[in-house]
Parts: C-alpha cells; sequence; structure tokens
C-alpha cells in the first residue's frame, strides 16, 4: 500500500502552491501601489531645465546613382 497517501499528498501539495501563488499576488499588489521615492526627481520635477535642442547637421548631400 505505497500508494494510500498519495490523494492526501496532492491535496497538501495543491494547497501550498495555491497558497504560494496567493501571497505573492498580494506581495506584487502591495508593492506596485508603491509611489516612486521622493529623493529621485523626475525631469519634469526638476529646477534647472536645460533644454537641449538637436539639429541634424548636415554638410554634404551626395546622390547615389
Amino acid at each position: 500500500m505505497i500508494y494510500g497517501k498519495v490523494p492526501m499528498l496532492i491535496f497538501i501539495l495543491a494547497s501550498g502552491y495555491l497558497l504560494t501563488v496567493y501571497l505573492l499576488l498580494a506581495l506584487a499588489k502591495r508593492t506596485g501601489k508603491k509611489n516612486p521615492p521622493k529623493s529621485i526627481s523626475l525631469p519634469s520635477q526638476r529646477k534647472n531645465k536645460q533644454d537641449i535642442s538637436v539639429k541634424p547637421k548636415v554638410t554634404e548631400a551626395t546622390s547615389m546613382h
């Protein structure tokens, strides 16, 4: 009777798996709601804004016929 306790083992493993998935989803939901840290300033929040313009500088035009 080596297989007598297999149904109980399957139930225990499945319960552990579901509990783990539930806890991981709860943790992901909790960490997803946190605001970004105040110490990191976003580019739109910086006081010293510098306008950087990128203009292409074409010095020579070639034709490939």
